[in-house]
């Protein structure tokens, strides 16, 4: 290679870049590979100080924000990661809520301005491999879906990643942790997961083992402790969590490589 391998995980909120990409970005980084992390907006919407929830009196969004993007520092230590790039947009809330119509929300945001600044971070970076959310941002928040907007926009414009993909969560193995939780008699609570929940198992393209990274990943989702009401896996015996973390699963967009259809590596056909 004639320049350094280069990953960069598009994010949407300080904390997504653990469940899906963690153990990614934490095994690039044990593999030298300069990893770099867009997170799109500072979480305003998330919970406050004592579980305040937005909408609730003493929620304070701006107290929110520097609350979590200290968290996500430390999360990145955990995880190694070497470039953190903030586009700094206001979290749009999740679907339905009022704030998805504010015009200053992410999810209002005109996808060629977002775009354009997510492309000079392309230029700047060169990533060959790039990874965001599918078209439903994973579960269908707003500024998920936006982050998968401008990710396809900038790497349309600018030609630079060789291979773009999409975070998955296996549908098959979804089911399968859930009933043997529910076998092994763990409380899971009331929690119910459509039948349509994840990635259809015969779309999913690549499955990395980040099996030694378990213990960072956990440490890393940990850093995130204002959110971690929201946070069902961190519940759940460790038994459960290693087997829910120890691979990430991906569909591959589009390369410009030749590469396996079925690959454990997301630089396959790069190094």
């Amino acid at each position: 290679m004639d320049r350094e391998l280069t990953l960069m995980a598009v994010h949407a909120h300080p904390d997504d870049e653990v469940l899906g990409t963690g153990g990614l970005l934490a095994r690039c980084a044990a593999e030298g590979i300069r990893t770099v992390l867009v997170t799109c907006t500072n979480g305003e919407q998330g919970d406050g100080p004592g579980g305040v929830k937005p909408g609730e009196p003493g929620h304070d969004p701006a107290a929110v924000s520097r609350i979590r993007l200290q968290e996500l520092q430390e999360s990145m230590a955990h995880l190694d990661i070497e470039e953190l790039e903030l586009l700094g947009y206001r979290d749009s809330g999740m679907v339905g809520w009022d704030t998805n119509g504010d015009p200053e929300a992410f999810t209002n945001v005109s996808v060629d301005v977002a775009g354009a600044r997510l492309s000079a971070l392309m230029e700047r970076y060169r990533p060959q491999v790039v990874v965001t959310y599918d078209e439903n941002g994973g579960y269908g928040h707003p500024d998920h879906i936006q982050a998968h907007r401008i990710t396809l926009a900038a790497a349309e414009a600018t030609g630079i990643p060789a291979k773009l993909y999409f975070t998955a969560v296996p549908r098959a193995r979804v089911a399968e942790l859930f009933e043997s939780l529910r076998t092994s008699g763990a409380d899971v609570g009331d929690l119910e997961l459509p039948a349509d929940f994840g990635t259809p198992d015969e779309l999913i393209t690549s499955v990395v083992d980040v099996s030694p990274y378990v213990e960072r990943k956990r440490k890393a989702l940990e850093a995130h402790a204002s959110q971690g009401e929201n946070i069902f896996l961190l519940r759940l015996p460790e038994e459960a969590q290693h087997r829910a973390f120890a691979s990430e699963s991906f569909v591959r967009h589009f390369s410009s490589v030749p590469a396996p259809d079925q690959e454990d590596d997301l630089f396959a056909g790069l190094r």
